[in-house]
Formats: C-alpha cells, structure tokens, sequence
C-alpha cells in the first residue's frame, strides 16, 4: 500500500546508510523524495564510499515513489536555502523533513579522551552533524509552518542519555535529541510535530564492507561479532519512518526520541528480511549484563 502517496519528503543525508534505507521506504510508500547529500556519480564526496545520491534516487523510483536527487553541501546555507525554494517551486509543499546528515565517521577518534582528540575533528563534526541540523530546519521548516502541518525527525544514535563513548560523537547525537524536543516547543502551536528517531545496530553498506561480507551473507561476521546477530538493514529504520509518517496520532510522540525496536513493536513491521530485531532488549541481555554498560 502506497500510504504516503501525494506527500513530499526531504531527507537530507540520503546518500548510503540509514538516510539511503528511510528515502527507500519513503518511495515504498509512494511518495517524492528529495535526495539530497554531497556524493553524485562521478563524484564521490566521502572518503573510498562509492554510494551516490543519484544512486538513491533511482532505488526510490524502482519502488514505486518519486525520487529527485539534489547535491546539496548543508554545511553551506545558500545550497540548503536553495534546496527548499526549488521544492517550494516545483512542490509547493512539504510533509516531512528527515536531518540524517553525518559525515563524523572519517573524525571520530575512538579511544582518545577529548583533550588528545584531534581538536579541528571534533569541532568539523559538530559542524556537519549539529550545524547542518539546524541550517536545514532553518530553511525547511516554514514550508510546514505556512500549511500547519508536517514531521521532521532528528536521526540519532540512542535513545538514552548516556555517553556515547567519545566526547565529540556523544555531543552531536545528544544534540540531534536534544534539537527535537527544542523544535517540538517551538512547533506545537503550527501543528508541526518534531521528534528523534534512532536504529540500533545498523547493518550499513560501510558496516557490511568492513566485516568483509554482502547482506547476502551477512550473518557470517556473527563470528568476528557476535552482536552482529541483532543488527538490522537500513531499510528497518525506513520502514520506522514511513509508519511514523502515515500515523494521524504522530504528534502525540512530539519532542521524543523513539527507536526502531519499539516502534517495530507498536506498529508491527518487520524489517525487509522478515526478522523484528530488538536492539534495546538485545543490549540489556547480551552487552550490559556483560560490561556493566547502561548506555
């Protein structure tokens, strides 16, 4: 059932990962997608990672919605302004708005407390994962405000508090938390809901390529990690995303951070493999109980 059909998403990061899984669903579903992400054919932006957003936008289509690919740097205000004039333009509405952008994983220095932690990294993350949150709400958000409707979801990772295992990392997924409860106040009175969605163990295509295995085999690195068992595909946290987006109730979840697993549980989908992973169950029983870790 293409339950977003005639509705129009933004998901900025939707270059591989989460970003590329949600903009997948979102076509599932029927609707436009605006892919947006600084990688295009020919032009890789991100270190060796061979994903593109054109690439994105043509596996929204083959599913059935309509998926426009726009290189956009969201570090750069003028390219995000830019951005949502065209949708304006071209669409004259906006339904959701997906804040997936990244880029920390090349910046991050795990291991490292924060005063030997390359400096210039820490700060360009929050630059790429914080700042580019905020420019594209900035510019967004009143496309929803002018129609009193809309959803925009802050992608994290954890749905908890607790400290993420690096200053700088830990900061800016705090922060996409902490930007949806912060817009939740600001949007309620537009009958705009605002909230932070996160995935648990992520089987990415980066995650894939470093245990050296496909989605195809994927469960053979379950001998290099034995948490791998619980890990989910892109397309779960999509699938989160679609059923937070079709719920006429979404905006009794304004201002909260929600996870995969629980909405997997309250809406009863699967992932695209048939499983229900459970991560927050999974942490307690197999990691916590483990290393004391209450994260």
């Amino acid at each position: 059932m293409q339950l977003l059909k005639g509705k129009v998403a933004v998901v900025a990061g939707a270059t591989r990962g989460a970003g590329r899984g949600i903009a997948c669903m979102l076509g599932e579903a029927g609707a436009t997608v605006y892919c947006t992400g600084r990688s295009v054919r020919g032009k890789p932006a991100t270190g060796n990672r061979p994903e593109t957003i054109d690439e994105t936008a043509e596996m929204v289509t083959a599913r059935g919605g309509n998926g426009i690919a726009v290189q956009v740097d969201h570090t750069v205000p003028e390219q995000v302004k830019a951005l949502f004039e065209r949708v304006r333009a071209e669409q004259g509405r906006l339904d959701l708005l997906v804040n997936d952008v990244w880029g920390g994983d090349e910046l991050t220095e795990w291991g490292r407390p924060f005063w030997e932690h390359s400096l210039d990294k820490g700060l360009l993350m929050q630059q790429r994962a914080v700042h580019t949150h905020i420019i594209t709400s900035h510019y967004g958000v009143p496309l929803m405000v002018e129609r009193r409707q809309g959803l925009v979801i802050e992608i994290t990772d954890g749905d908890t508090l607790s400290y993420r295992g690096n200053l700088f990392y830990d900061l800016a997924k705090i922060s996409a938390i902490r930007l949806a409860l912060a817009m939740a106040e600001e949007l309620r009175s537009y009958n705009v809901t605002a909230l932070a969605l996160t995935p648990g163990y992520l089987r990415s295509e980066a995650m894939l390529d470093g245990f050296g295995v496909t989605e195809a085999n994927w469960q053979d690195a379950i001998k290099q990690d034995p948490h791998f068992a619980a890990s989910e595909t892109p397309f779960y946290i999509g699938r989160a995303v679609v059923a937070l987006a079709s719920d006429p109730r979404v905006a009794e979840k304004t201002g909260r951070v929600l996870s995969t697993w629980n909405l997997a549980e309250e809406y009863g989908f699967t992932d695209v493999d048939g499983r229900q992973p459970h991560w927050g169950r999974y942490f307690e029983e197999h990691v916590a109980k483990a290393t004391g870790d209450t994260a």
